[in-house]
């Protein structure tokens, strides 16, 4: 056997992968390709993006109970199955996918209601508890997976999490023709709302958030109107529905008075100790519906494969960075930077 031939042996038998061991400590390390259980598959990763969740891990900001170091992380991914464990379908081996994060039992109250993100067997997630997809690989149960279409685009694909929460954020919000609708923040879930809210209809769909360059991609992905906050701020009680997707101090008590009376508002952005507290005197007596999103249950997450298999969501413009696992540093550098013209970041394995 040739000495190529045995570099490449070797390489398909062990997998990298970035550990955090603790707040601000990382590292790159080499290990046994991972081998699935029963009723588990081992994905090929192919792209796996990086949020201002993955930051907060990274510097020792996230909540207590909601991280385990030392931790893989890397929660929204796609990729591709490239074995199965007993007891699961061998037809899927091959099949491009994506997975839940949260690893709900299944089995509680309120998973068998079909709230699998509200699992009462306590907080368990891909990339925040159990290893996550900035790896070469990944094993995850079965019963969590979603199939793609094969010759799907997977680097657009590693975004079905952010649109699986807008999903759950559409579901609590019931859209519906002729409303008008504003969505607060044009980060990737501002943006992603965006466009799957323009698919339903509203007489208006407004983008409020202070940097003009997001207002302008916003339109572009079908908001008829660009406010910053201080217009915005000219027009309380405007809109039937107000989705909040930014999760700065002020827009949980913002988003409520741009509603009417009456209207709905649901908040899906992480909010940090400290932020402004919504009014309960003008919540009560404006009759307001207020709805919060953590995640995403399985059937937002159907909806949201369903509408990107469907070419209704489309998150591939949203992608404007791509590094190797080398790179994870410089990657997670300009995440939550602030820079001009940076989206979504990607690390491709």
């Amino acid at each position: 056997m040739s000495q190529g031939s045995l570099n490449e042996g070797r390489a398909a038998l062990h997998s990298r992968a970035i550990v955090v061991d603790s707040p601000g400590e990382h590292r790159l390390v080499e290990r046994e390709l991972p081998e699935p259980g029963p009723g588990e598959v081992r994905v090929r990763v192919a792209a796996a993006g990086i949020c201002l969740s993955d930051r907060e891990l990274y510097d020792g900001h996230r909540a207590p109970g909601c991280v385990r170091y030392p931790i893989v992380p890397g929660h929204e991914w796609s990729g591709t199955v490239e074995a199965v464990g007993t007891g699961v379908d061998p037809a899927l081996r091959g099949r491009p996918c994506v997975a839940e994060g949260f690893r709900s039992c299944g089995e509680c109250e309120r998973c068998r209601y079909g709230e699998t993100s509200l699992c009462t067997a306590g907080y368990a997630e891909t990339g925040f508890t159990e290893p996550g997809a900035f790896a070469d690989h990944l094993v995850i149960p079965a019963r969590l997976l979603h199939p793609l279409p094969h010759g799907v685009d997977l680097r657009a694909a590693a975004l079905l999490e952010p649109a699986a929460v807008v999903a759950a954020a559409v579901r609590a919000g019931r859209p519906r023709p002729g409303e008008r609708i504003a969505v607060v923040g044009a980060g990737t879930l501002g943006l992603l709302a965006v466009q799957w809210l323009a698919a339903s209809s509203p007489a208006e769909l407004a983008v409020i958030d202070p940097r003009t360059e997001r207002a302008a991609q916003a339109l572009e992905f079908g908001a008829g109107r660009a406010l910053s906050p201080a217009e915005a701020d000219d027009a309380p009680g405007r809109y039937d529905l107000v989705v909040e997707t930014a999760g700065a101090p002020t827009t949980a008590a913002s988003s409520c008075l741009l509603a009417r009376r009456g209207g709905r508002v649901v908040l899906t952005g992480m909010f940090a100790a400290g932020a402004t507290g919504i009014d309960p005197v003008h919540l009560s007596v404006s009759q307001l519906e207020l709805r919060s999103v953590f995640g995403a249950s399985s059937a937002a997450w159907t909806d949201a494969v369903r509408a990107f298999s469907a070419g209704l969501l489309d998150p591939a413009p949203l992608v404007t960075h791509t590094f190797p696992l080398e790179r994870f540093a410089e990657a997670l550098a300009l995440v939550g930077g602030g820079a001009p013209g940076t989206g979504k970041v990607l690390l491709l394995p």
